[in-house]
């Protein structure tokens, strides 16, 4: 395991980052495919696999993030995307991002300063 992720703060902030990541894309291809005839929209959880191996003691062992389908109702083209649902999540993983990479900054820069490197 590198250096960045061999503590479990690390392997937090690195399964954290995976999982937020995945849902950008998964949220990217329900938006591409709002027209798209029988297309199914698909959601993405990695909290629940996240917050069991913190509990366990054990953030090393998260689980994958997964890809489920979303219960949203299927519309006249049998295509299930809802635009304004999709948006809002897009918006709210690029700020769990953000929030997430400033996270990861900050703790390199903790180190490096315990570290004595200028």
């Amino acid at each position: 395991m590198p250096f960045a992720f061999s503590d479990p703060v690390g392997a937090v902030l690195n399964a954290a980052l995976d999982g937020v990541a995945l849902r950008q894309r998964v949220t990217a291809d329900n938006i591409a495919n709002v027209d798209t005839p029988g297309y199914r929209a698909s959601s993405v959880d990695f909290e629940s696999s996240l917050r069991a191996a913190i509990a366990a003691g054990d953030p090393a062992a998260v689980g994958p993030a997964t890809t489920l389908p979303t219960d949203t109702p299927v519309g006249a083209n049998d295509n299930n995307v809802d635009l304004r649902k999709e948006t809002l999540a897009a918006v709210q993983s690029q700020f769990q991002y953000q929030m997430l990479t400033r996270a990861t900054t900050d703790r390199f820069a903790l180190i490096k300063t315990a570290a004595g490197v200028a």
